[in-house]
């Protein structure tokens, strides 16, 4: 299946494509908020495996409704070295099937559902990942990479 295209501000207010990675992996990844437990968990397991990533030649992009000033104070108070993408209209998040009905506390309520999307060097989906762990996403992400080459 071919990755939709996007075009967002990272934390620096660069503009991001899909395009950029032609030739190239990537891992793009939905989280719900910047700055909260389980997110800062995930961005910071993907922060501290980087360089495992990058030795695979798989590039990480996270994507929020979150503004452009939360993801620079968010990466900056947690010194994480990829990408975070500004989707404040929501309309990539819509694309990649990341929004949708979600539960806690007995509530229930629309938001974005924690997704990843292993994209190849031809701009295809190869793998994704529905129930996301924050704290063991990295590793698995990393495992089945290697299982699968």
């Amino acid at each position: 299946m071919r990755a939709p295209e996007f075009s967002l501000q990272d934390q620096n207010g660069r503009v991001v494509t899909l395009d950029q990675f032609k030739g190239s992996w990537l891992l793009l990844y939905f989280y719900p908020k910047d700055d909260t437990p389980g997110c800062t968990r995930e961005a910071c397991n993907f922060r501290d495996s980087s360089a495992l990533f990058n030795n695979k030649g798989i590039n990480i992009v996270g994507v929020s409704k979150d503004s452009v000033i939360s993801h620079t104070k968010f990466t900056t108070k947690y010194n994480l070295n990829f990408p975070l993408l500004s989707d404040e209209s929501k309309e990539v998040i819509k694309a990649y099937g990341a929004w949708g009905r979600k539960k806690f506390m007995g509530k229930e309520y629309e938001g974005i559902i924690r997704k990843s999307y292993l994209i190849n060097p031809e701009g295809e989906i190869v793998k994704s990942y529905e129930k996301v762990n924050p704290l063991t996403h990295a590793k698995e992400i990393l495992e089945k990479f290697e299982a699968q080459l």
